[in-house]
């Protein structure tokens, strides 16, 4: 049994057992409900909205025309592919990133000729470290939004320079080890022909209307809801076998809902006492690393939502929040199992054939997260100072 089996079987069980036993009690039930239940929407709604738009071609379709644009320089290529990583976990999130871009970026890799494993490394360091600058990057940026009641624009406003980090390092550390790889030229792949053209323009308005709706201020919840209801309406005209219960994600929102119920027990249990001393306190460089690496180090053991939401009590300000950001969203590159956006490229990559050395993988991105975090901070500290 690998760990996503594992989680599915288990967590859920532990979660119900803490609410039948009164180890989570009501009131607090009631509150995490009230809390998450939009959070829960956004992520079912923008699921919902990437698939249609995936199957209407318009990933694909832009990932063939930013190969064009790289005029067969492997080196622009490889450029290109950081611009959609960055642009498609900031607005679209991680999960998103790991799942769609994956298959997109290894096969066009192949048809031209060039080795996918610099183009595969980029997509999931990306996916993670990318995913600090807007609310919806990443799930615990939802959750610091909703805890600080701020807009996506004051949120940006708080962590655009660690958000600039998070992608420079990693990307410097790729070109390093894979400079030799992303040299030359390559014959670009022929373009593949439209299934649909109306559902293919109907998802470029959607798109186009989506993303700046996204940082507006108007609730995301709402915003991709509404483009998942417009998509459902026109996908159930133009193609309707292509409306399954699949789309919905269930098991991720499992998952999701069992950590949240069971971090919740334990911290009405206790669990704040038990993490102060890792946590520390204060808003200096020193402390502010503390929080991060306490944060990292919690991601890469266990996962980064559970890691989040286990330190966010010692998130005490704005400025706190944002270096216990820098841990869990910039931090779980050393594990499979830091993120699920880590696990889903993993199995998109065994599923082409891929296999990832993980002992290599992991002394890697533990050099980017020593790299990375210690300027995030830094940069942190200076841009909120």
């Amino acid at each position: 049994m690998n760990v996503r089996s594992a989680s599915r079987a288990i967590l859920p069980g532990l979660a119900v057992l803490c609410v039948l036993s009164g180890l989570l009690p009501g009131p607090d039930l009631a509150e995490l409900w009230a809390r998450i239940w939009p959070i829960l929407l956004f992520v079912t709604s923008m699921t919902v909205v990437t698939d249609l738009l995936f199957t209407a071609g318009v990933f694909e379709r832009v990932i063939g025309a930013s190969a064009r644009l790289a005029r067969g320089r492997t080196f622009a290529l490889w450029l290109v592919t950081v611009l959609l990583a960055v642009v498609c976990t900031v607005f679209f999130s991680l999960d998103t990133t790991a799942v769609l871009l994956t298959p997109l970026v290894v096969l066009l890799a192949r048809r031209t000729g060039l080795p996918p494993l610099p183009f595969a490394v980029t997509i999931v360091w990306l996916a993670n470290t990318a995913s600090l600058l807007l609310p919806v990057s990443n799930l615990t940026n939802l959750l610091v939004q909703e805890r600080l009641g701020i807009s996506p624009v004051a949120f940006a406003g708080l962590v655009w320079a660690p958000a600039i980090v998070g992608i420079a390092v990693p990307c410097a550390v790729v070109f390093l080890i894979f400079r030799r790889r992303l040299t030359g030229r390559f014959s670009p792949a022929p373009a593949r022909p439209v299934d649909d053209p109306v559902l293919l323009r109907a998802g470029y308005v959607v798109l186009a209307l989506l993303l700046p709706a996204l940082v507006s201020g108007v609730p995301v919840a709402l915003s991709a809801t509404v483009a998942a209801v417009a998509l459902v309406c026109l996908f159930a005209v133009r193609r309707r076998s292509a409306l399954t219960l699949r789309l919905i994600p269930a098991n991720p929102l499992l998952l999701a809902l069992s950590l949240f119920v069971l971090v919740t027990a334990a911290h009405a249990q206790g669990l704040d006492a038990f993490l102060a001393p890792a946590a520390g306190h204060g808003e200096d460089v020193g402390s502010l690393l503390q929080l991060a690496l306490a944060g990292a180090a919690g991601a890469n053991a266990v996962n980064n939502l559970p890691a989040y939401l286990a330190l966010e009590p010692s998130g005490t300000s704005p400025l706190r929040l944002a270096a216990l950001l820098i841990g869990v969203n910039l931090g779980p590159l050393i594990t499979p199992w830091g993120s699920l956006a880590t696990l889903l490229w993993a199995e998109r990559l065994r599923s082409l054939g891929i296999t990832i050395r993980w002992v290599p993988f992991a002394l890697a991105g533990l050099l980017v997260t020593a790299l990375m975090l210690p300027a995030a901070v830094a940069v942190l500290s200076w841009a909120g100072g």
